[in-house]
């Protein structure tokens, strides 16, 4: 089978062709297929058959469908894979510094850096994969406001103004202390 190097473009009714094919090649999978076919054309060679731009597209779109419907495998991949590349340039770098140490200092001192970078990345890296994996917290916190105070509870503001000292939000009022009550803040009445 040879590789598709067809740019592969639906028209809608409301588009000129040229509209269809700009929104094509503007779109986030096929800017990015296109990248990844220029890295990764370097990396084989030419003594294989190479795929086409949308064979490399098609893979993109299929990853980034099932990414945008939760699917966290490729990220997983991805960033474990990541982790072992930059922990590898971290050791030949830090090697290399040990190699030159004492007679080539500038030399030590760049392979040193470099290697701390990708340390440095490393590090992220596997902490973002940590993250990807952690289950999500929340914390709610339950606030008591006193009269003619206001509290930011859940991105809303409770203003207590109202005469019986009710807490409004939304055009609906609370009864006092009914729907916001725990740590008082500093008001007016700091006591």
């Amino acid at each position: 089978m040879q590789p598709d190097n067809a740019l592969h473009v639906e028209q809608s009714a409301d588009e000129t062709g040229a509209q269809a094919v700009a929104r094509k090649l503007l779109e986030p999978t096929f800017k990015n297929a296109a990248a990844a076919a220029g890295f990764t054309g370097r990396m084989i060679g030419d003594k294989i058959e190479a795929p086409g731009i949308s064979d490399y597209a098609l893979h993109v779109q299929l990853v980034a469908n099932e990414a945008a419907e939760g699917e966290l495998a490729m990220a997983s991949r991805i960033l474990a894979s990541q982790a072992i590349a930059l922990d590898s340039m971290f050791a030949e770098l830090a090697r290399r510094a040990a190699l030159n140490m004492g007679e080539y200092m500038d030399a030590s001192e760049r392979y040193g850096r470099l290697a701390l970078r990708a340390q440095t990345n490393c590090r992220t890296t596997l902490e973002a994969l940590a993250k990807l994996h952690q289950p999500r917290e929340q914390t709610v916190r339950r606030v008591h406001v006193n009269e003619g105070g206001q509290a930011v509870v859940a991105e809303h503001f409770y203003n207590v103004n109202d005469e019986g000292g009710r807490a409004i939000l939304d055009g609906k009022t609370f009864a006092s202390g009914a729907a916001i009550e725990g740590a008082s803040l500093i008001g007016r009445d700091a006591g």
